[in-house]
This record gives C-alpha cells, structure tokens and sequence, in this order.
C-alpha cells in the first residue's frame, strides 16, 4: 500500500478540441473539470501533452489528500502516453492513478468502481494498460449502447442527448463524489455507496 502522503493521479479521458467537448466520450472530461472546481484549482499545460491541476480533496489543509487531475491532449486512443508520463514526473506507484472514463456496458448514468481488469474494447483504456498494465483504478461512468445499429465509434462520438443532457449535471456531480469517496475512503467503501 502506498504512504497516504503519495498523490493521486486521476486521470479523465476525453478528446482535445470543443467539437468533441459535450460527446459521450467526453465525460471523463467533464468529471475531471468539475472537480477542479470543487478544488480552486486551474488546468495549466504540462510537458506531458495533458492538461494538470493540482490541489486536494478531503478537509482542509493538510489533512486533504494530494491530487492531481490531469486531461490528456493526445486524442483518446492514445492517453497511455500522457498518463505514463505524469505518472514517472510524480513518481507514483500504479495504485494511485485512476482513469475516470464512459462505459457502454453500463446503463445511462450507472457508476461502477473498481480496480484493475480488461479494457472493455474501450480505447483509452487499452492505451493506458499498454503503458502500465492493467491494475489501476477505474471510475466507469455508464452511456449504455447504441440504439439500432448505429457504429459505436459514432454513438460515442456524438453529444448526449437533450433527454440525457436533463441529468447530466447531476451525474456528473455524482461521479466527481465517488472519485473523491475513492480517494478518502477507499474502494470498497466508495463501491458500497456508488456501484448501482
């Protein structure tokens, strides 16, 4: 177990760029600006190719726990290189960083919390094992699957719609509150209250 003065590094996954900033692939994206808000803290530009905001979760002061909230420039498939390299730049063991990401296996709004496993074909994450192997943590936010036959690739690649965009902010909200439960409490604690 790591000294509970190590940081943690959460990493959202998202695209780059404000065509892509409202899709559903997005939405570790908008947990990632939502606690940097909760915090006081600004993204800034880090050599890594992501943005980074430091600041601590918990009370106040000292007692808090170190975080780092970082959003990969990369694109996607391809946040292993980011994280990789925010991780060796902090010096973090991989039981510190946790990617917050969509997740088509679980229905609209669903969390799920859990440590290491597969990829789920999930691009991001296939990128990120790559890099570290598979036993970090993962905040799963669901967006459940495509209607019809439409392409996952373009059910991702498109904004919530207006019925899901109604309890968004609220989700949002919710999946923010269980990266921070993770961080202070612990897995299984934060599953028994955000796993639905």
């Amino acid at each position: 177990m790591s000294d509970p003065d190590t940081p943690w590094l959460i990493a959202g996954l998202g695209n780059p760029g404000p065509q892509y900033a409202a899709n559903r692939h997005n939405v570790g994206f908008m947990v990632a600006d939502l606690l940097a808000a909760r915090m006081s803290a600004r993204f800034t530009s880090h050599k890594a190719r992501a943005q980074v905001a430091e600041g601590r979760i918990g009370p106040p002061g000292p007692a808090g726990r170190r975080v780092i909230l970082a959003k990969p420039m990369t694109y996607m498939n391809l946040s292993g290189g980011p994280v990789t390299a925010l991780r060796d730049y902090y010096k973090l063991p991989v039981d510190r960083i946790v990617a917050v990401h969509d997740e088509l296996d679980i229905g609209y709004g669903q969390l799920r919390l859990k440590l290491g496993g597969g990829d789920n074909g999930h691009n991001g994450l296939k990128s990120m094992t790559k890099s570290l192997g598979p036993e970090y943590y993962r905040v799963r936010f669901g967006i459940g699957r495509p209607p019809g036959r439409m392409d996952v690739a373009a059910f991702v690649l498109k904004d919530f719609s207006a019925a899901e965009r109604k309890e968004l902010d609220y989700l949002v909200d919710r999946a923010a509150d269980a990266v921070e439960s993770l961080v202070e409490e612990g897995l299984e604690r934060a599953q028994g209250t955000y796993n639905s």
